[in-house]
């Protein structure tokens, strides 16, 4: 089982179905606990067990607070993968905020429109109602008058007139009239009965909607007091069809119901109301006619008249609009009045109703018709320029986002020539040009990079063919020990140093320093360690032979000339060396250079120093001598010759030649300078020549501090045994 529940929640995961959070798991739960019980409860009702009623609430519960947690997920479902993208979020904000506002207002319009045009029409019917109610409360008032005028003469009443007034009048023809002296009935009614009983509730004027029988008029009271006592005179008319049609012709169809309550009958379900003919429509309990309130029942609506018809359609927007307001009425058996004792439904049109409410300002009215439908119109164009612009600035927005996305893509995966079309002149075209500048300088960083790299690469390999060009084993002899030190102030170093031994009675000491730093001083630097070695090993007929290949110039013959016979002269070397740096390398190129032949039988130095900072012996007893003789730096002039000289090198003498990478450094105090060297060695002179060598690199570096090292720095020492 183990298996096939593993193969499950792998392909829920796969399909992103497995609930993670305790939010989906919560919502699964108590889903799957609904289901369940819904389960049980049906099993239960099956089973007609009575515990089953109970678990309705529970399924209600848990269905209610699982719709909730899942309407939750859904809300962050959408929030994480439909509204990550930016065109989906602008698209709900602009619909949150330009069309959801708008359709409400729309829709809120329409309603009040229509609200309004209901209330109108209904407005129509009322005020049609109660002019009339004033017209036969009016005409009442004026019959009581003359009523109380001949009953005061004892004239006889006026049956006859009033015959006169239903038979010319249309108006009067349902219209009938009443009179009370006290409560005794006057024979003014026709044929001598009275249509309706005696109001016992009228004490002083009255004008209102009566409910008789089961049937609406309009009737007005007036009560006159006379010497016989009171007179009440009623004035009465059915609200029927031909009323109506007469107050609000044209308006469209018209309906008039009765609202009447019974005593909801006892059944078996209570919950069920009691039903009759009509519509049903519930109300409040009234009081009854003594005082005390009628018991609750069932309000049902009673049809009692339908006039008019509904005009036709003039257009899409002339829709049908059906409205209903109820109409108070007295109730005439009780005198009381109850506010929702009928109803008026009026079913017209917009357009009835705008040409009976603008019908008094003719033209004036097609006018205003046609300046709202121009502002309707305008309004229109505005909402449609505002959906396009909207829209156009939508996708101009994300669309520049997704481009820098997908620029950002390229970047990541290392692709720095990528570049983002730039179409417009906007703030999002230089983000895009920002965008561009900066790949394009990342791009040339890398490859800068890359090349910087390849350099130090290739310096790398630089130097560890110049750390092979250096003695790396040096051969001593019996009566001189020699020690040499070169550290580059870059990855290759211009300075240059060799021990050559000639044979084992003689040494050639070499000490130079090229002119600038770097590579190409690392070249010009193997170039003099080449020809140095191979001009002092090779002999001096090789040597004039190199000097005169090519066109044979007198400088070069003669310096040829010079040379024969002489045994690896310093001078002589010097002077070849300085004619081939001065045709090989250009004219600012030059180095300085010390050479020196060690003869250990006689224990004498023979040197020619070539422009190079003068080598310092440094005696037992502290006294020094320089060697200074030789000539200019070699390379920059030709045709020059170099003088030499010789010192005898007793026991425990030192020979110190040195760089300016040594005594030139400089901090706050100054430069470090050739006399702080000279006491350095002199106050070292017992101790070995590698550790003289370190504690003076050691001095320099203090000296120089966590500035860079300036320049190479290179020492040689030899001494005297």
């Amino acid at each position: 089982m183990q298996v096939p529940f593993a193969n499950l929640v792998r392909a829920l995961d796969q399909r992103g179905l497995r609930p993670q959070s305790r939010v989906a798991r919560a919502a699964w739960y108590t889903l799957v606990l609904a289901i369940l019980l819904y389960a049980l409860q049906k099993i239960a009702q099956g089973l007609k067990f009575r515990w089953e009623e109970n678990l309705d609430g529970w399924v209600t519960f848990l269905s209610v607070v699982s719709i909730v947690l899942f309407c939750w997920l859904g809300f962050r479902w959408l929030r994480t993968k439909i509204l990550w993208r930016l065109r989906n979020r602008l698209i709900v904000t602009y619909v949150f905020i330009g069309v959801i506002p708008t359709i409400l207002l729309v829709a809120m319009a329409f309603a009040t429109i229509y609200l309004f045009a209901g209330q109108f029409a209904n407005f129509v019917v009322t005020s049609g109602i109660d002019l009339k109610l004033h017209s036969i409360e009016s005409s009442n008032l004026a019959i009581a008058h003359e009523l109380a005028a001949r009953v005061e003469r004892e004239q006889p009443v006026m049956s006859d007139a009033l015959a006169g007034l239903r038979k010319n009048e249309i108006g009067w023809r349902h219209r009938q009239v009443c009179a009370w002296a006290g409560t005794q009935p006057l024979p003014m009614c026709s044929s001598g009965k009275t249509p309706f009983a005696f109001p016992a509730f009228i004490q002083e004027s009255f004008r209102e909607i009566v409910e008789d029988h089961g049937d609406l008029y309009l009737r007005a009271a007036t009560v006159i007091p006379s010497r016989s006592g009171k007179l009440l005179v009623v004035s009465s008319q059915p609200l029927d069809e031909d009323l109506v049609q007469e107050i609000a012709p044209e308006l469209g169809e018209i309906t008039l119901y009765s609202t009447t309550t019974e005593a909801a009958p006892v059944s078996k379900d209570s919950r069920a109301p009691a039903t009759k003919n009509g519509i049903r429509i519930s109300f409040a309990p009234q009081p009854s006619s003594g005082g005390a309130p009628a018991q609750p029942g069932n309000a049902t609506l009673r049809p009692l008249l339908t006039c008019g018809k509904l005009a036709n359609s003039t257009g899409f927007f002339d829709r049908a609009i059906t409205f209903g307001t109820p109409l108070p009425a007295v109730d005439w058996a009780t005198g009381h009045r109850d506010p929702h004792a009928a109803l008026v439904r009026v079913q017209t049109r917009p357009s009835v109703l705008y040409n009976r409410l603008f019908a008094a300002l003719g033209d004036f009215a097609k006018g205003a018709e046609s300046i709202l439908l121009v502002i309707a119109v305008i309004l229109a164009i505005i909402e449609l320029l505002a959906l396009f612009i909207g829209t156009r600035l939508t996708r101009s927005i994300t669309g520049a986002v997704a481009q820098l996305y997908r620029a950002t893509q390229h970047v990541d995966r290392g692709d720095f020539s990528h570049r983002i079309p730039v179409h417009s002149s906007d703030q999002l075209a230089d983000l895009a040009i920002s965008f561009n500048s900066m790949t394009a300088s990342i791009e040339k960083l890398v490859l800068e990079q890359k090349e910087k790299q390849r350099l130090e690469n290739e310096l790398v390999i630089a130097q560890e063919v110049q750390a092979q060009l250096f003695p790396r084993q040096v051969s001593q002899m019996e009566s001189l020990e020699v020690h040499g030190f070169c550290r580059p102030a870059r990855t290759v170093s211009g300075d240059y140093y060799d021990f050559l031994a000639i044979n084992d009675e003689k040494m050639m000491l070499a000490v130079g320093d090229v002119s600038g730093k770097g590579i190409s001083a690392a070249l010009l630097m193997a170039t003099i360690h080449s020809a140095v070695r191979a001009y002092s090993l090779e002999g001096m007929p090789q040597l004039r032979e190199a000097v005169a290949i090519g066109t044979a110039t007198e400088s070069r013959l003669a310096l040829a000339e010079s040379a024969r016979g002489v045994e690896m002269s310093p001078g002589a070397l010097l002077g070849l060396l300085n004619h081939q740096l001065y045709e090989s390398t250009p004219s600012e190129k030059y180095a300085t250079l010390f050479l020196a032949n060690y003869d250990g039988a006689t224990r004498r130095l023979t040197y020619s120093n070539g422009g190079h900072l003068p080598p310092i012996i440094i005696s037992q007893d502290g006294a020094i001598r320089r060697l200074d003789q030789g000539g200019t730096v070699v390379g920059l002039f030709d045709a020059l010759s170099f003088e030499e000289a010789s010192v005898v090198l007793r026991p425990g003498d030192i020979f110190l030649a040195y760089s300016d990478g040594v005594t030139e450094p400089e901090n706050d105090f100054g430069e470090f300078g050739e006399e702080r060297l000279i006491e350095l060695v002199r106050d070292r002179w017992a101790q070995p020549l590698a550790r003289i060598t370190e504690e003076v690199t050691a001095a320099v570096d203090d000296w120089i501090g966590e500035k860079e090292q300036p320049d190479d720095i290179t020492l040689v020492l030899a001494r005297a045994v």
